[in-house]
């Protein structure tokens, strides 16, 4: 099992930034892909972000590129999204998540931290 717990939502307003944090526990941090994903209310769940296991390698939703930046802390089990040039359209609860690479779909959830850009 991993447990994964965010934090760093909160409202700003457009154009600012946010960092969120997702701290992981319970097996090595290292042996996961990570991602982050959101949904605003009514929506579907949609994917952000993800970056694998060595950091080598990061992905990003067409709607966040250039904006978002995805990185992670091996040594500290934590991986971050920076968030930069916030739009309203950003609202959403944040999730991130773990997956093995031997899976298509993320095994591991945390809770969700909220985000809300005010225009």
């Amino acid at each position: 099992q991993v447990q994964l717990v965010e934090s760093g939502g909160g409202l700003v307003q457009a154009g600012g930034s946010l960092r969120l944090s997702c701290a992981a526990s319970g097996r090595t941090f290292s042996n996961y892909v990570m991602g982050w994903f959101r949904q605003a209310p009514g929506n579907e769940r949609e994917f952000v972000a993800s970056i694998s296991r060595s950091a080598s390698s990061t992905y990003y939703a067409d709607s966040v590129k250039g904006r978002f930046t995805n990185t992670r802390d091996n040594a500290k089990n934590t991986v971050y999204l920076q968030m930069s040039g916030l739009k309203p359209e950003d609202t959403a609860t944040y999730y991130c998540a773990a997956k093995t690479i031997l899976t298509k779909d993320y095994n591991y959830w945390g809770q969700g931290t909220q985000v809300t850009v005010s225009s």
